[in-house]
């Protein structure tokens, strides 16, 4: 299926105002975001009758470490009615945090605390941002690309690394 339909759509002004860019890649349109326009550029996908992404497929975090920016939250959508698939792309540096999409998609509760729990990725307005694979007072995030393979000792791994003075795992 072409993605000329839906990338004529993502040309109207309302949504390029809150794009960086527009490309293509591995056949899904991506667009990229700053972290100030995610919120209102998420609820315009979803309520825009000619788009209706209604349904929030997953979010993930990436590490670029060292790049800097550092992280950066994906977002997969998908346009039940039209069978349209768009990721949404949000660079982050070490101490930003992007706002929650949960008011937009109920969903993003689990997928923002799951990018929460492995990267440390603080999404503003969630409404409960707390681990859900780690226990609370885990050391440390494990998904980062800064964190050692046999994570940081304590008294359940006494193999791990010794932390370090400034490390960004905590």
């Amino acid at each position: 299926m072409s993605n000329q339909p839906l990338l004529e759509l993502l040309q109207r002004e309302s949504i390029q105002q809150r794009c960086e860019s527009v490309y293509e890649t591995f056949g899904m349109l991506t667009l990229t975001v700053s972290k100030e326009n995610l919120l209102a550029l998420c609820r315009l996908l979803k309520h825009d009758s000619a788009l209706q992404f209604n349904f929030l497929s997953d979010i993930c975090g990436v590490d670029h470490y060292p790049q800097t920016p550092r992280f950066e939250t994906v977002y997969h959508l998908y346009s039940i009615p039209f069978k349209y698939r768009l990721r949404i792309k949000c660079r982050l540096e070490l101490d930003e945090s992007p706002p929650s999409v949960v008011p937009v998609w109920q969903t993003a509760n689990w997928h923002e605390r799951e990018a929460y729990d492995m990267y440390g990725i603080v999404f503003v307005g969630h409404p409960d941002l707390r681990r859900i694979y780690m226990w609370e007072g885990y050391d440390g995030y494990p998904m980062r690309k800064d964190y050692p393979l046999r994570g940081y000792a304590d008294h359940y791994n006494p193999f791990g690394e010794a932390r370090s003075q400034g490390a960004e795992g905590a």
